[in-house]
């Protein structure tokens, strides 16, 4: 089979999953931002956020009738567990009031053009005045060189420079065989021949199919899409949607 039809056949399933899963989307906060990996909790965490991880909302279930009494502050959740986040594919501080979690692909050329044209206006007007943390999550749909290229992230996430890979990758259209691999890490900073040999590790392989697989149950259209305090986002929209979206996230 080649690889165009493994990454047609991912994008099918993408698809299907889409008219399973699209009802869940809205009250997905918890379930994308799962800190059972050490990630410290921010405000997020508050009562009456729709990403608020309570004790009974932890195991990232999607809403569904609820068995407590009317009024309750806790809903009840149903839907697929998350995988635990990384907190090396995060940044921002874990106070701000906005959690924006990323479904991307380093081989789509949407997520590109958000990393490019998008995310810079992000970071100057939100991240780096606190109000919003970013959470990455692979989604490589698109075939075996989009998994080589995620397992490279996760490669690179472990010398704490994955977001430094993340924009040598985007910067560009780099290859994504090993050599445009190492050519990538090269510029984000990376001890190269660690690097190719932690991207050996299968554990790396089973991190990024855990997240594609989350991504598939929970019915994402494709990439990049985004869930803004639990609410969907698809696709690289303009600037200004980001931001009102944001807006009514605070």
């Amino acid at each position: 089979m080649t690889d165009e039809h493994r990454g047609g056949g991912s994008r099918r399933r993408v698809l299907a999953g889409a008219l399973t899963g699209a009802a869940a989307l809205v009250v997905l906060g918890v379930a994308a931002l799962n800190r059972g990996d050490g990630a410290p909790a921010g405000p997020a965490s508050r009562a009456g956020s729709t990403s608020a991880a309570t004790p009974a909302a932890s195991a990232g279930r999607t809403a569904a009738a609820s068995a407590e009494p009317t009024g309750s502050p806790v809903p009840t959740w149903e839907g697929p567990t998350p995988p635990p986040i990384d907190p090396k594919l995060s940044k921002g501080s874990d106070r701000a009031p906005v959690t924006i979690v990323e479904f991307g692909d380093f081989d789509c050329p949407n997520c590109r053009h958000y990393a490019q044209t998008i995310a810079p206006a992000l970071k100057r007007e939100y991240l780096d005045r606190g109000v919003i943390r970013i959470f990455w999550r692979d989604s490589p749909i698109r075939g075996r060189d989009s998994v080589r290229a995620a397992v490279a992230g996760r490669a690179a996430a472990r010398q704490g420079r994955f977001w430094e890979f993340h924009d040598a990758m985007f910067a560009g259209r780099p290859r994504l065989d090993d050599e445009g691999l190492r050519a990538a890490a090269t510029r984000a900073g990376l001890d190269v021949a660690r690097f190719d040999a932690d991207r050996l590790d299968p554990a790396l392989k089973r991190l990024v199919d855990a997240d594609l697989n989350f991504a598939l149950q929970l019915g994402l259209p494709g990439t990049p899409a985004f869930l803004i305090n639990g609410r969907l986002l698809f696709g690289a929209q303009p600037l200004a949607t980001f931001k009102r979206a944001i807006e009514k996230a605070r």
